[in-house]
């Protein structure tokens, strides 16, 4: 029983690592991150108290136009502007410290380097517009409780609450080489501040090298800022980990996303939010006890949005974790 269950995870996993080569992820005009879990404290490969520094790049080309379920081709649906294209370059660096093995906090920091491109129809005319910027993002804080865990023969079981707040530390107000400034969604920054709560449970099956996890988060602004606020993301994500070896894990994860639309006379309401579901895989490196680097890819199994957004053929992550 048990060396079977170990063989379908193993040949699972394997698998789903070969998938994300052909298809990939979700976003409205410009805004674009990954949802792939990357909390390794929830994932179980670190569990002791101490800080871990985490750094991650993602790379999510977005070119491809939507409409509802279907792909559609630039201006086929007549908009004040036709997207074309945003090319998103996030880093993230996270700094999480367990006080113990029941409290722990985390702050993540994004920087956000992205090009777009879209075509203003104004008066019968085309006019093409660009933007490119290097900005800080909205600042997140998240504090977590970790109950007891429950410790069977075979395994072991662990759920906690995730609660903290995403600030409005970006800029909502980026221009153009010519002094236009950038729609809502496309800057690094929404201008609110943001209501972050969640939970989660984690089983770890030492004789079998398993552990899997499943989290809920939903995020909602507290404020409307300079006419916009945005609409409420609702994130679920299941994953599974198998240890290959001591140094090499392989990773597979299912990731939902449910967001509303946004709201304000500086929103886009009729072109924003979704329904999205992905599956992500990847494997890490233990380069040390106390160091490992990791790369995953992300492609969609479903996606549908609200009104014309953009969307993208591929997305990737690589980074690197330690902890002292």
């Amino acid at each position: 029983m048990h060396s079977a269950f170990r063989v379908c995870a193993r040949a699972a996993l394997l698998g789903a690592f070969v998938m994300p080569l052909s298809e990939t992820v979700r976003a409205s005009c410009g805004s674009a991150f990954c949802s792939i879990n990357t909390n390794w404290n929830l994932q179980g490969a670190w569990t002791e108290p101490g800080a871990r520094l985490d750094l991650r790049y993602e790379y999510i080309n977005q070119d491809q136009p939507m409409a509802g379920s279907n792909k559609v081709s630039v201006g086929q649906i007549p908009r004040h502007h036709d997207e074309v294209r945003s090319v998103n370059r996030n880093w993230l660096g996270t700094l999480d410290y367990a006080f113990d093995p029941n409290w722990g906090a985390s702050v993540t920091v994004p920087v956000v380097d992205r090009e777009h491109f879209h075509i203003h129809n104004h008066g019968g005319g085309q006019i093409p517009e660009t933007w490119n910027f290097t900005e800080l993002g909205d600042v997140r804080i998240l504090g977590r409780y970790q109950f007891p865990a429950q410790q069977s023969a075979d395994r072991l079981n662990f759920f906690g609450l995730d609660f903290g707040l995403k600030l409005p530390t970006g800029k909502f107000d980026v221009t153009n080489a010519e002094g236009d400034t950038a729609e809502r969604t496309l800057q690094p920054g929404s201008g609110t501040t943001d209501v972050l709560l969640g939970a989660y449970f984690r089983q770890s099956l030492p004789l079998e090298a398993v552990s899997w996890f499943a989290q809920g988060m939903v995020q909602a602004a507290a404020n409307t800022r300079e006419e916009f606020r945005p609409g409420p993301r609702l994130t679920l994500d299941l994953g599974v980990r198998y240890e290959l070896s001591q140094s090499v894990g392989l990773i597979l994860q299912v990731n939902t996303v449910f967001r509303g639309r946004d709201r304000g006379t500086q929103a886009e309401p009729e072109d924003s939010g979704g329904r999205f579901l992905f599956v992500s895989s990847g494997i890490s490196y233990a380069l040390t006890k106390d160091v490992q680097v990791y790369g995953f890819a992300q492609v969609p199994a479903y996606q549908f949005v609200n009104g014309v957004q953009l969307v993208a053929t591929r997305a990737f992550v690589v980074g690197a974790s330690g902890r002292f």
